[in-house]
């Protein structure tokens, strides 16, 4: 179980930032969603991967999985997408107003000023 999630993690962090390395728009938000759900499975698996373990301590019961880590999960997932939200609208007006979504500045070959 642990190296299934441990590869989950892996792989969703290095296609994130493969897509954060592209020069276009569209997957630099697609990279930054992949490394948050990577995080968010981290953070989901340093409360133990336990199976059918109450997530509060009771009587009798000596497995227990930490509730902490599964709300930090949730805060980061509302958040995430919060800020996909603002990416994608900050990205939309960016191409809109030059018709063009690179994400480098190039630069004006003869003026040698930012176009």
């Amino acid at each position: 179980m642990e190296l299934l999630v441990a590869s989950a993690i892996g792989i969703l962090t290095a296609g994130g930032l493969y897509l954060v390395l592209r020069l276009r728009t569209f997957p630099v938000i697609l990279g930054v969603s992949l490394l948050t759900y990577a995080v968010n499975v981290f953070l989901f698996a340093s409360g133990r991967l336990t199976v059918g373990a109450p997530p509060i301590l009771q009587d009798g019961v000596t497995t227990y999985a930490d509730p902490v880590p599964q709300a930090l999960v949730l805060t980061a997932i509302v958040i995430s997408f919060g800020m996909t939200a603002v990416v994608v609208m900050i990205s939309l007006g960016a191409f809109l107003g030059s018709d063009d979504d690179h994400v480098d500045d190039q630069s004006d070959e003869t003026t040698g000023t930012p176009s």
